[in-house]
């Protein structure tokens, strides 16, 4: 919603000004009652006195009448109603859709809170929706291994078990408690993030270094998947986090690499223009839609429907958060069947 900059709370000139007329129409008709009844009376004060004293309460009974109808329509009305919607909302209803008085432009105050109202309500259905999903998806990556690990352990309960089968066993339960482990991690992670518990750890960071030593911890990923690697990494010091970049390019090679068939090729490059890094992460792998390139930054969201790769869909909601966080920008480019860019652009220096 935009701000009505015309807006004011306070002293109304409108408000002022009929006031006035109130009480100059109230004053004009006491004296013209009184001169016309002194005449009429030919000077009898005691009925004119009375007839001005009737004037003045008949005045003041229909002004009252008039601000009883006013507080009614002004106030009270869009009281109740504004009333009526924030019980709706503390009760957990977030259906609520009030209908300003006046047209954009002419709100007054009440039209404005009413806005506001809409607007919470608007976010706080979008995170109940949010937080279901949440759960839904949680509790969806923690049954998975749990039943993989329930099987795994039922095999090797059994009499007569082979070595063979033993030590695949023993393996999935390494794998699937490592999922687990890394799930819970990540959640751990992005609610810090998203509560602003992690502080970013601002100095002088060797960019280059943190991103060679990055591709270096994914060395043997690299080998065993016959990937063709290509660096062209120049050198750069900038002022940011290095513990939440690392987030972010463990996150991104991590990804190039699961969604990169074996003897594909990952480019990663370092280059800068006059005020930002760029950093590029690119894959020879499936690629993704247009459509799911819109929502891939989002929690639990996983483009690979089938899950034929492993995943937990935070990783890339991680590196949205901690790329916010430190003030950079990124984005992503795809084409199925062609591979994936991911383009980084952080500020050299902090403003």
């Amino acid at each position: 919603m935009r701000k009505n900059n015309n807006l004011y709370f306070g002293f109304s000139i409108t408000g002022f000004f009929l006031f006035l007329l109130t009480i100059g129409l109230t004053s004009a008709c006491s004296i013209l009652v009184y001169t016309l009844t002194y005449r009429l009376t030919d000077g009898n004060n005691v009925i004119t006195a009375v007839a001005v004293i009737a004037t003045i309460f008949i005045g003041a009974i229909i002004c009252t009448l008039c601000d009883v109808y006013r507080r009614k329509t002004m106030i009270e009305r869009p009281v109740k109603k504004i009333l009526q919607a924030t019980e709706k909302i503390a009760s957990g209803d977030f259906s609520v859709k009030l209908v300003p008085t006046n047209d954009y432009g002419k709100y007054d105050a009440y039209d404005v809170v009413m806005e506001n109202i809409n607007t919470m309500a608007s976010e706080l259905s979008k995170n109940q929706i949010l937080r279901n999903d949440f759960i839904s998806n949680v509790s969806h990556e923690i049954k998975t291994p749990l039943a993989v690990i329930q099987n795994y352990v039922k095999t090797l309960q059994k009499k007569n078990i082979s070595e063979s089968e033993k030590q695949d066993s023993l393996k999935g339960l390494v794998l699937q408690t490592k999922k687990l482990s890394d799930l819970i991690t990540n959640i751990l992670k992005l609610n810090k993030l998203e509560t602003q518990q992690i502080v970013p750890e601002i100095q002088e960071v060797d960019l280059a270094e943190l991103l060679r030593l990055s591709i270096l911890s994914f060395e043997d990923l690299f080998e065993r998947k016959q990937l063709n690697l290509d660096c062209d990494i120049d050198e750069m010091k900038i002022v940011t986090s290095s513990n939440l970049l690392e987030i972010v390019f463990n996150n991104l090679i991590s990804n190039a690499i699961k969604f990169t068939d074996e003897g594909g090729k990952i480019s990663i490059s370092l280059k800068s223009d006059k005020t930002h890094a760029i950093i590029k992460v690119q894959d020879t792998g499936c690629g993704i839609s247009s459509e799911v390139g819109e929502r891939i930054f989002e929690k639990f969201y996983q483009g690979d429907t089938s899950h034929s790769v492993e995943g937990n869909g935070l990783g890339l909601a991680l590196v949205k958060k901690v790329i916010d966080l430190i003030g950079g920008e990124i984005v992503v480019e795809s084409k199925l069947g062609v591979g994936t860019t991911f383009t980084i652009k952080l500020k050299k220096a902090m403003v």
